[in-house]
């Protein structure tokens, strides 16, 4: 079969497109035939080396979709031939992969492979931003960062849907202009303006109970000052670099604020969290109330040029490749 592998950390030119070993699975594992593959920054995290793999050579990849064509050991809740999905897989970058059953939904009829592939990640991360590291209740006013990328799209949509007042903040007049469509009800253009004074202006001087921040270094510390007292500031990406170290008593002065790194893999950790997660992403997009902006689509072979366009920032929304 053929897979995306990275021999040695480095940019996209990385990314080898090449030959590999069908894999088979273990006790408790499934084997899938890959329709689509979900791409996300935690990728170029993989690539560049700033997160390690277990070893080298690797297959890049977490998200994807397709149909169970195999089964490992001891399976029993999953048949050759049914549609599933998963957002903590190993080597999702190839035609095939082994996924370990416990990071594996069901898709529902409702939802397609493309939509599964392209929501899985970004739609459990916002799930569990909006729902359990602050929860989004109607009448909040909430900030959101980088709101026309693949995250942002779909939590501002989710939050319009809970009943919240949303400020986005965006790179460019056209991921403006995109962001309002997906229910940004105020846009900034960080580049441009003083986003934390903007927030303040918006709010009547009260700030945001919540900041989410996938962006880091370009928006910190200035987020803390979006928010009013004992306010959260959730960071839960690096896009533009990391955050650096800095004296947590700048909490206290700001306001007694809170500050958390939460990620997506601690929250779908057992099987029942997966699950009643993975459900209510379902649900939201099933009836309508969030849509899924694939906004690019690409084949395997070019995940080169689709690192290269995710790292420059040229992107929104989310992009699918197909094997």
């Amino acid at each position: 079969m053929k897979a995306i592998r990275v021999h040695a950390y480095g940019g996209p030119e990385a990314m080898v497109y090449e030959d590999v070993p069908s894999p088979e699975p273990g006790p408790g594992q499934i084997r899938v035939r890959q329709t689509a593959v979900g791409v996300n920054f935690i990728d170029i995290y993989f690539r560049s080396g700033a997160y390690k793999a277990p070893s080298l050579p690797f297959t890049l990849g977490k998200e994807g979709a397709g149909v169970v064509d195999a089964l490992g050991e001891g399976v029993t809740d999953f048949r050759v031939g049914e549609r599933v999905a998963y957002a903590g897989a190993t080597g999702t970058y190839a035609e095939e992969v082994v996924v370990d059953t416990k990071g594996v939904v069901h898709v529902p009829d409702s939802i397609s492979d493309e939509t599964a592939a392209a929501m899985m990640l970004k739609g459990l991360t916002a799930q569990y931003l909006l729902r359990r590291t602050y929860r989004v209740q109607p009448g909040d006013t909430i900030l959101f960062h980088a709101a026309a990328g693949g995250v942002g799209l779909i939590a501002t949509q989710w939050a319009k849907h809970l009943g919240a007042t949303v400020i986005g903040t965006v790179g460019s007049a056209e991921k403006a202009e995109l962001a309002r469509e997906h229910g940004c009800d105020h846009v900034i253009l960080y580049r441009d303006e003083d986003f934390a004074a903007r927030v303040k202006e918006i709010t009547g001087g009260k700030g945001v109970p919540v900041v989410y921040d996938g962006v880091g270094k370009a928006t910190f510390p200035a987020s803390l000052d979006c928010l009013s007292p004992f306010g959260i500031f959730a960071s839960f990406g690096s896009s533009s670099g990391a955050i650096e170290a800095f004296d947590i008593g700048i909490l206290a002065a700001k306001g007694s604020l809170y500050a958390t790194r939460p990620t997506l893999f601690t929250h779908i950790a057992t099987r029942e969290s997966l699950d009643a997660n993975a459900a209510e992403l379902f649900e939201v997009v099933a009836s309508g109330a969030v849509k899924i902006p694939i906004h690019a689509r690409a084949k395997l072979a070019d995940a080169a040029q689709v690192h290269r366009d995710l790292a420059g920032r040229q992107t929104t929304g989310t992009t699918v490749m197909t094997p």
